[in-house]
């Protein structure tokens, strides 16, 4: 706990820098997709991680030289599960908007919460978040199927992350192993990013909002989340991703304009209220 100041003030404080952390991520998001006609998905994705990269090395400055083969491996794949988590949200997000493509995605990280708690409860939330998904997805012929399977890409690539980091987390000390994964990635995306600019030159708008999408959405959460983590526990850090949907379906209204009904507003509660139902059952179980 931060000295000098109570677990009151510190948890309320926690709090608000999570709230903040979810509204600044799904303003990133909403960014980068003003971006897309200029740049596509890929390009979008392409200049996130390289700002992201840009700033988190020079801050956190991981040892590479000194990371062993068993510290490299889980590196290596959190690398491409960073950038297969953005490509296919961000695909998913030009195909079927922002609010049902990020609700989607936190399929992800409900399934990693259910798979640990195994109980009735569990059960009742794995219920709630399959009819969210059919009430959201409401299957149809015209359905874009391929902008949901997108999303749930996405939900598995997450978990994987979830999973990857707790790996690198026990392998190598701090958050050394996230930035040497977010430099990896970035190098990945390098060629990208230099075929797009040079074949296809963005105007600055369109630059600008991708830039926007790899603050907003990457590093403004990843030093917020720090923060917070140090002053709320992690079940209730869990809980409150699932505010995510919430202010994605809202910012995508309201900026976007894209239109939601009610049965997909229904859906969306559906699945945060699974969110919460497993994290909170699962604090409760002492995990």
């Amino acid at each position: 706990m931060t000295e000098g100041i109570s677990p009151r003030k510190a948890g309320k404080g926690g709090t608000a820098t999570l709230v903040a952390s979810a509204l600044s991520n799904q303003l990133g998001a909403a960014s980068g997709s003003l971006a897309f006609p200029g740049m596509g998905p890929v390009g979008v994705v392409a200049v996130r991680q390289l700002v992201a990269a840009a700033v988190l090395l020079p801050v956190v400055r991981p040892r590479l030289w000194t990371l062993t083969r068993q510290q490299w491996w889980p590196v290596l794949l959190l690398a491409v599960v960073f950038g297969t988590m953005n490509l296919s949200l961000y695909s998913a997000i030009q195909r079927v908007g922002l609010g049902l493509a990020v609700t989607l995605e936190f399929l992800g990280p409900l399934a990693v919460a259910l798979l640990s708690s195994r109980n009735r409860s569990s059960a009742v939330c794995a219920v709630l978040a399959g009819a969210g998904v059919v009430v959201i997805t409401q299957p149809k012929p015209s359905t874009d199927y391929f902008g949901i399977a997108l999303g749930l890409i996405a939900a598995c690539s997450w978990a994987a992350y979830i999973l990857l980091n707790r790996t690198v987390g026990r392998r190598i000390p701090g958050v050394q192993g996230t930035a040497a994964a977010t430099g990896v990635s970035a190098v990945l995306f390098l060629p990208v990013a230099a075929v797009i600019f040079v074949s296809r030159p963005p105007d600055a708008f369109t630059v600008l909002c991708a830039v926007g999408a790899g603050v907003l959405a990457s590093v403004v959460p990843y030093l917020a989340d720090l923060i917070a983590l140090r002053r709320v526990p992690a079940n209730v850090f869990g809980v409150l991703m699932s505010i995510n949907p919430v202010f994605a379906a809202l910012i995508g209204a309201l900026a976007l304009h894209e239109h939601l009904g009610a049965a997909k507003w229904c859906g969306i509660g559906l699945i945060v209220v699974a969110n919460a139902g497993a994290l909170l059952f699962r604090g409760r179980g002492g995990s």
